[in-house]
Order: C-alpha cells, then sequence, then structure tokens
C-alpha cells in the first residue's frame, strides 16, 4: 500500500495506526465478508480501504457533516459505486443479522458528550446484534494509557470530554462474543504535534518502547471479535457469557 493511499485511509498518526490495518488484515477471514458497514466514519477512510478490497460498503456517521468530504475521497479512488451512505447513531444501530464485517476507528470514547460506560456498551450491544452470525468486528480505540497521557490529555487535549477506556474495560464490552484477539501498541507518537514528529516517535514505539512499556502504557487498543454461530443475541448455548479471550498479544 502506498503512503498516499494509507494516509487517505487513516488521517493521523499514520505509521502508528498502520499497526491496526495490518492486525485486521491478517486476523480477518475475507472470504466471509461481503456486506460491511463502518460507524462513525468521519471522512470515510475504512470504508474506502474496504471498497478497495471489493466489499460493499455502508459508510455511516451520526450526521452529514463530512459527506462532502467522504464522497470525494471516494470518488478519487473509482469506488463510490461500492460505497453507501447513511445517517447511523452507534448507541442506536438500527440493523439487525445485516451485515458480515463492522468496523470503527476512534469512535467508543465520543459517542456521548460526555461519554459514558452505558452508552459505550449499548454500542457494543449493537454491533453484536447487526452482525450476521460467524460475522466480525474489527475495532480500534485510544485508551487511558498512562498517568503521563492522561495528564496531558486533561491540560492540553483538545478531547477533554472524550472517555478513555482501560484495555480491561474494553475486553469487559466484548464479553458476549465467542472470540476474540486484542492487540496494543504506540507510547509517545500521540504526542508529536505534526504527522512528521508522529512518524519519528512512533519509530522509537515500535524499536524501543513497546519492548519495555508494559502493555497499559500503549494507547492504542485494536482487534478483531467473533460473533458466535449460535441463536441471535446471544452466547452459545451452555456457554458463559463471560467466556475467556484470547489473552492480550505484546
Amino acid at each position: 500500500m502506498d503512503k498516499v493511499l494509507r494516509r487517505d485511509i487513516l488521517q493521523w498518526d499514520v505509521r502508528n495506526w498502520s499497526k491496526v490495518l495490518e492486525f485486521w488484515e491478517n486476523n480477518t477471514d475475507w472470504s466471509k465478508v461481503h456486506d460491511c458497514l463502518e460507524l462513525g466514519a468521519y471522512a470515510g477512510g475504512i470504508s474506502l480501504w474496504l471498497a478497495l478490497k471489493g466489499h460493499s460498503v455502508t459508510c455511516s456517521d451520526v450526521n452529514d457533516s463530512q459527506l462532502g468530504r467522504r464522497r470525494q475521497l471516494h470518488a478519487k479512488y473509482n469506488v463510490a459505486e461500492a460505497i453507501h451512505y447513511a445517517n447511523v447513531d452507534a448507541v442506536e444501530i438500527p440493523y439487525r443479522e445485516q451485515f458480515d464485517l463492522i468496523v470503527f476507528k476512534s469512535v467508543l470514547g465520543g459517542v456521548r458528550k460526555p461519554a459514558n460506560k452505558q452508552a459505550m456498551q449499548q454500542v457494543v450491544d449493537g454491533v453484536l446484534k447487526a452482525l450476521r452470525p460467524g460475522g466480525q468486528f474489527l475495532f480500534a480505540e485510544n485508551t487511558n494509557a498512562s498517568v503521563l497521557h492522561q495528564y496531558f490529555r486533561r491540560t492540553l487535549g483538545n478531547r477533554r470530554t472524550w472517555r478513555y477506556s482501560s484495555v480491561d474495560e474494553i475486553r469487559e464490552f466484548l464479553r458476549d462474543y465467542s472470540s476474540l484477539k486484542l492487540q496494543t501498541s504506540g507510547v509517545v507518537a500521540t504526542f508529536g504535534r505534526t504527522e512528521g514528529q508522529r512518524t519519528v516517535l512512533s519509530m522509537l514505539d515500535s524499536l524501543i518502547l513497546e519492548r519495555i512499556c508494559p502493555p497499559s502504557w500503549r494507547y492504542i487498543a485494536y482487534g478483531v471479535a467473533t460473533k458466535h454461530q449460535g441463536r441471535p443475541g446471544g452466547p452459545l448455548e451452555g456457554v458463559s457469557a463471560r467466556r475467556p479471550v484470547l489473552p492480550l498479544h505484546g
């Protein structure tokens, strides 16, 4: 994937968030994917990625404020015919067993202002209901990370109403899925003021800091959760809703 396309898909902190795309690419059963939904699409970069892979995509956000930007991006890559646009409040997803794959990037923490745990759980539960049996949920979120991250977000950040979750809390949100593969990345790249600075700092993350810092210090959590093949809206018969998930990777 060339640099311009990667930037158009991810928009910000491209080098670190590229790890998300790579993880999704390698942990999704693409042979079973046709109908996709992106929630909280903003500029529509993830919808672009899915459409370029040949899938049918519903590109959604809570309102039309960035619709022109999304259409322009998709027209640039000649994938507009594969994409349908919709207004969807992620807390009140209206679909039922309609998609093979649902994806979002940096959505949970801002679904309400201020966001709250109940609303965030409603998003994840709504995704589960909107997936067909065996469907997959691709997610990526900013975590609360280290004490240093939390301090600078409170004092300097422009997302003071955003609710950052811990990795354990994300696991809890996803407890009703039949399986979960979860990864974390990024330590200091988020402190860069320009994309060039973030690129340099992300190299430091990859080469040194991610090797020596605990996963709880990393600010990006992402993964693939799979819906059970059993009855709609609940876990497999005889299996606890709080079944264990796969261990956190490094």
